[in-house]
């Protein structure tokens, strides 16, 4: 395909496996019963992939708890109390904060890759957590033996660990989720927080060369999650400019869920440097609605009217069911509305003969 397509991340988890995850999490049901369970599902989802004639596979997220927290499954230094994201519908979501140090990420995301590859030959993506939204975790209050600073340092190498994790199991792209870009400029309009987020996460790049940059991306949104999310209503124009000086060879944008995405293409374009490649979320994963073949074609070439093609592919607007609790889509859903991005996607290039 001359325009590259590849998901973004999470598809919805079946009410088997949701259930057995609870299950277990309650004692109900092995380890061992879990993930056979694990096994069968990551199978089906790299089926349904291949199915939609998508050339980039994932694992659609199925074994973590969510797309934020995998890298905190079973650390026992946790507290309930940390950060609360608000959400437009009302329901939120809160972060842990740990209680003692050293930090460490107890799962790697290259353990999802060799599962993944157990399923097909197809290139394989996998999306992983950023530094800055790990940052959140330290609490505000300090730890007694245990500086931010150490901290910092701590989660610099467990992050470029996590990414290197992906591409030492041969991962064709890592998505680095950067959810939390948007909700920074609301919680500090000023851009200073957003400035410290890219700062840190700069620094993690940093650990990469340059060929594997190409193959590292960042993805923004304004978090999706129940059909709702929570910074849809901050502006682009405050992020965009920020968010290209980010080292990453590839970014994964949301847009179709855009009041104004001409506005927001437009001012990528004249930003994107040669170096960077950007995907265009072209699917409203917060819409029920499966959007056309036809509708998929014309965001793609309102796209190509203000990025260079060269430069351009397709994505979804963001993950589907990012928790493992949400219900508000179904895998038959996301996986209609993937297929209807791949052959847009198709569509748009033959159209624009590419």
């Amino acid at each position: 395909m001359a325009i590259e397509t590849e998901p973004v991340g999470s598809v919805p988890r079946s009410p088997e496996l949701q259930a057995a995850m609870v299950a277990h999490a309650e004692g109900s049901i092995s380890a061992e019963v879990l993930d056979e369970m694990f096994d069968e599902a990551v199978a089906d989802t790299v089926a349904r992939f291949e199915a939609t004639g998508s050339p980039v596979v994932s694992d659609g997220e199925q074994t973590k708890s969510s797309f934020a927290t995998y890298p905190l499954d079973g650390l026992r230094t946790l507290s309930a109390d940390g950060v609360v994201i608000p959400f437009d519908d009302g329901h939120t979501r809160q972060l842990p904060v740990i209680t003692d140090g050293p930090f460490q990420y107890q799962n790697h995301a290259g353990s999802y890759v060799e599962r993944t590859r157990k399923f097909t030959q197809r290139p394989i993506k996998q999306a992983v957590i950023s530094a800055s939204a790990m940052s959140l975790l330290y609490p505000a209050s300090g730890i007694d033996g245990y500086s931010q600073e150490q901290f910092r340092i701590d989660l610099i190498e467990q992050a470029a660990h996590d990414i290197r994790s992906c591409l030492d199991a041969g991962a064709a792209s890592v998505q680095v989720d950067f959810t939390e870009a948007r909700l920074a400029l609301k919680l500090d309009p000023s851009g200073g927080l957003l400035q410290q987020f890219i700062d840190l996460n700069n620094e993690v790049f940093s650990r990469f060369s340059a060929d594997e940059l190409q193959r590292i991306g960042v993805h923004t949104c304004p978090g999706g999650d129940h059909d709702s999310a929570h910074s849809l209503d901050i502006d682009y124009a405050g992020l965009i400019p920020q968010l290209l000086t980010l080292d990453a060879g590839r970014f994964f944008m949301q847009m179709a869920s855009e009041a104004d995405p001409e506005k927001s293409l437009k001012l990528i374009g004249e930003r994107l440097q040669p170096h960077q490649s950007v995907y265009i979320g072209v699917i409203d994963v917060c819409d029920e609605q499966v959007e056309s073949v036809e509708t998929v074609r014309s965001r793609v070439l309102t796209a190509a009217e203000h990025i260079p093609i060269a430069q351009l592919g397709t994505t979804d607007d963001c993950g589907y069911s990012p928790f493992s609790d949400d219900v508000a889509t179904s895998r038959d859903t996301a996986f209609a509305k993937i297929a209807a991005r791949v052959e847009g996607t198709q569509m748009a290039a033959d159209q624009l003969g590419v």
